[in-house]
């Protein structure tokens, strides 16, 4: 996967936004202000095509188990996000499934004021 066709694929998603809260090399998308994918981009450049997502603590440790490239979040809570490798044993279509479940986990934890208003949007 190519960072313009994942950029592409996140920023399309309903009320999402992408920023540098952290430095100027970590992008950041967020859903109504809340985030739910991060890259280095630095390090993408440098061929470790890896991007962090929330996911189901279950299931967290499911896919842990079933597939090399993805790894306990870094730099995250280990226990709610993952760290996925791209182009290697996670194609891209699975990988677009699991940045569409980081998506919904975080709609589904907001509150239900904010929810209504990405339904809005």
């Amino acid at each position: 996967m190519h960072i313009d066709q994942l950029r592409e694929y996140c920023i399309q998603k309903k009320g999402v936004t992408e920023e540098f809260p952290f430095d100027e090399v970590t992008l950041v998308f967020k859903v109504m202000g809340k985030m739910f994918a991060l890259v280095g981009l630095e390090k993408w450049e440098r061929g470790e095509t890896k991007i962090n997502l929330k996911c189901d603590p279950d299931w967290a440790e499911e896919l842990r188990g079933e597939y090399e490239s993805i790894k306990p979040g870094f730099h995250m809570n280990k226990k709610h996000w993952n760290t996925v490798t791209f182009n290697h044993d996670v194609a891209d279509s699975f990988a677009f499934e699991l940045i569409d479940h980081s998506y919904d986990l975080v709609v589904k934890g907001m509150t239900k004021k904010l929810r209504e208003e990405l339904k809005s949007l």
